[in-house]
């Protein structure tokens, strides 16, 4: 029984990773690469910091699995997460931070809907009433942001096409049990890295950093974001209850959206009902990822 005060420092670690992934839309939108460039480099350079992890951790190099089929489900879940990354990351040269971040985070609604299609789960009430709340304020947020009146449609349904991948990529994860979490990350990185260089090479611009920034930009993204606060995240998610990791996992788009509203006035300023409509769209998310959350642990 973890105490009090463990559970405290586990949703701190929780948050602080949700916070630090909020940091990525800023380095893509900083970034001059190619969407699926930024994701290849968002994985390759992640990799050796988790090989240095991992031996400081372990006391080797080599990431040993507990099932081999690991392997096989972290390759598939990799294929979903790099066309998520891809398509979220060419999102956001056409819509706004907080339009991306938010619609992409509806994810945990798109893997109910996966988990009663593919094995016949049951839908709670509580998932019909979190996922009107969440696309009520998801409409208004696109409604309010005029996206459809300047043509920049075309960045929000990307992203709930991405938010669907996406669900798919944790479907895929929530089923490996009580694989070691520093695996998953570890493989789910390496396979993204090799799939991302497909959709680098079809989409084509610029794949090579330039300049100084560039780097220091994406090595900010890798350790920062996929490093980082993925491993925060996966580490702490488990300890804690459904409710208190679904409030933590809210930094992420809370923290994308006050960046770029911050960073980026002039595109990503919100007006006040945009504001309102944001605040409804994370307490549907909030609401899903609770049902989502105690669905699998009642599962494992």
């Amino acid at each position: 029984m973890e105490s009090n005060f463990q559970r405290t420092n586990y949703f701190i670690l929780l948050a602080f990773g949700a916070m630090l992934i909020g940091f990525a839309p800023i380095f893509v939108k900083w970034s001059m690469l190619s969407s699926s460039a930024i994701a290849f480099y968002r994985m390759f350079l992640a990799i050796p910091f988790l090989f240095m992890l991992n031996y400081a951790i372990n006391k080797r190099l080599s990431f040993k699995v507990n099932n081999k089929s690991t392997i096989l489900y972290t390759a598939l879940a990799s294929i979903a997460f790099t066309t998520d990354l891809t398509l979220w990351h060419f999102s956001m040269t056409i819509t706004s931070v907080s339009n991306a971040t938010i619609i992409v985070n509806s994810a945990p609604i798109f893997v109910a809907i996966l988990s009663f299609i593919i094995f016949k789960e049951k839908l709670s009430k509580g998932f019909f009433f979190s996922f009107v709340i969440t696309y009520s304020g998801i409409i208004g947020l696109i409604y309010f942001s005029n996206n459809y009146i300047n043509g920049k449609l075309l960045g929000d349904l990307l992203c709930l096409v991405a938010a669907f991948f996406y669900g798919i990529y944790l479907l895929i994860i929530a089923k490996l049990g009580r694989e070691n979490s520093l695996n998953i990350i570890f493989y789910t990185t390496f396979f993204c890295c090799i799939f991302s260089i497909i959709p680098m090479a079809v989409e084509g611009g610029d794949i090579f950093p330039t300049s100084n920034f560039e780097w220091l930009n994406l090595l900010l993204l890798a350790f920062l974001c996929q490093f980082g606060g993925q491993f925060f995240i996966t580490h702490a998610i488990g300890k804690i209850s459904a409710s208190s990791g679904s409030i933590g996992l809210l930094m992420q788009p809370i923290t994308a959206t006050l960046l770029a509203a911050i960073i980026f006035t002039e595109d990503e300023k919100l007006n006040s009902i945009q504001v309102i409509f944001v605040f409804v769209a994370m307490i549907g998310i909030y609401l899903a990822r609770i049902n989502l959350s105690s669905k699998q642990r009642k599962q494992s």
